[in-house]
């Protein structure tokens, strides 16, 4: 058990830090778990446990520093609920092979763009209120369903497509983008505890680290923003392909 401790705990930790920054912590959790020698359901319901803990530390970081607009992440938050109950559904009539041979297409692409663009140094002209919300709700809804048709690297395409394309500044769109992924995690966290799937002791010491993780890469992006964003991205996009590339070819 305590081999267990000892791998999961500073994984998760630089996972919460990568995650408060630019999503994709779960590239990094959910493998730790298993390689700790977690059966896969009881992975995913204790990295639930962790990333929920960690995901409340980032998500009081960033309110408190006043980058959650409430007039539009509640709204983000209820349709990103939806999408994902839907993308649930759609995971069980849809071989999950093809969406993987897609986003293998697209992440060279997005990294491209990434790289390139100057979209986080840069906030575009904002849209009116009811614009940006209509906006907002249907990239929360459509990546709602990609996380519960498949998942990995929720966060950083919520923070890519509200920046490009609700015209959201990169301090809102990193605050709406942690409320809709608590709500998210909240909600199958309740699942798998009312199941008896997760590993409390080890989910909440866990949690601990990813809380401590999650809040220092929380501060680093209210202090450096742009800075730590592009270069974190970039790593949860690389990690993203070689997992897809593993689990099509490899595995």
């Amino acid at each position: 058990m305590l081999f267990s401790y000892l791998i999961v705990c500073p994984l998760v930790f630089a996972a919460g830090f990568v995650d408060a920054i630019a999503g994709g912590g779960g590239l990094i959790t959910l493998p730790a778990y298993i390689l700790a020698g977690l059966p896969v359901h009881n992975a995913i319901a204790t990295n639930k446990v962790s990333s929920s803990m960690g995901s409340t530390a980032a998500t009081i970081k960033y309110a408190r520093s006043g980058f959650v607009n409430w007039k539009t992440a509640p709204f983000c938050a209820v349709f990103s609920f939806c999408g994902s109950g839907i993308g649930s559904n759609l995971a069980l009539l849809i071989p999950a092979d093809i969406f993987k041979v897609i986003m293998l297409v697209l992440l060279p692409l997005i990294a491209f763009y990434v790289l390139k663009s100057k979209t986080f140094e840069t906030d575009r002209e904002p849209y009116s209120l009811k614009k940006t919300i209509a906006i907002c709700v249907l990239i929360a809804f459509m990546i709602g369903m990609y996380d519960g048709f498949y998942g990995p690297g929720t966060g950083t395409f919520l923070l890519l497509l509200l920046t490009v394309f609700a015209h959201v500044s990169l301090n809102e769109a990193a605050g709406t983008t942690k409320i809709i992924n608590l709500t998210a995690n909240y909600a199958a966290l309740a699942v798998f505890l009312y199941n008896g799937k997760a590993l409390i002791p080890l989910g909440l010491t866990a949690g601990l680290f990813s809380m401590a993780g999650n809040y220092l890469g929380a501060t680093a992006f209210t202090k450096k923003g742009a800075a730590f964003v592009r270069p974190m991205i970039i790593l949860v996009l690389a990690l993203f392909f070689a997992k897809l590339i593993y689990e099509l070819w490899l595995k």
